[in-house]
């Protein structure tokens, strides 16, 4: 990734493919939390707002959070493994992904949690280097590197099934942060 000469900071160019991107969303949240939250790439909200997970799957995200009991603010940093958006908010490429790797391994290394939880398959991917279906991995404690890591459904994809019943990708989710709470609080 190449900085352009601009005074605006926020302005990036991503040589990969030939794409302008046009702004880095880094993260939100505490660096001194105890829990990650990795998501694959920022979509339009987050490009315009600068910061990760504030669209609408982000606030389904910090909704799901706050009803298992963990403060999005004190408890929680956010980050993405691909730190621009990639163009028509596609998946990213693997190139992009190894582009942003450094990056997201130096994240980890400075916030250093105790939890990471993996949102979505490219973040399995890019993380655990797995490629087994997300509903098999889901709601699984790892060990990765001497961190507890557990995969999640995206929500963007409990926005697309939003039924509550028992056994669906949403009511799943929720007994997914409800382990999270609780492996929180053994770590206080």
């Amino acid at each position: 990734m190449t900085k352009n000469s601009s005074s605006d900071k926020n302005v990036s160019k991503v040589s990969d493919l030939n794409n302008s991107i046009n702004k880095i969303v880094v993260s939100r949240g505490n660096p001194l939390a105890k829990l990650m939250i990795i998501g694959e790439a920022p979509g339009a909200k987050e490009e315009e707002i600068g910061e990760p997970f504030v669209g609408r799957s982000g606030k389904l995200l910090d909704k799901l959070l706050q009803n298992a009991g963990i403060d999005i603010n004190q408890d929680v940093y956010f980050c993405n493994v691909v730190k621009c958006r990639p163009p028509q908010n596609r998946r990213p490429t693997k190139a992009e992904i190894q582009e942003n790797l450094p990056w997201l391994y130096q994240q980890i290394k400075l916030v250093n949690p105790e939890i990471i939880v993996l949102v979505g398959a490219t973040a399995l991917e890019a993380i655990l280097k797995n490629n087994s279906p997300i509903s098999i991995l889901r709601g699984k404690w790892i060990n990765w590197n001497g961190r507890l890591v557990m995969p999640i459904f995206h929500p963007a994809y409990l926005l697309r099934n939003q039924s509550k019943e028992e056994g669906t990708p949403m009511s799943l989710t929720k007994s997914d942060f409800l382990k999270i709470k609780e492996k929180i609080d053994t770590l206080k």
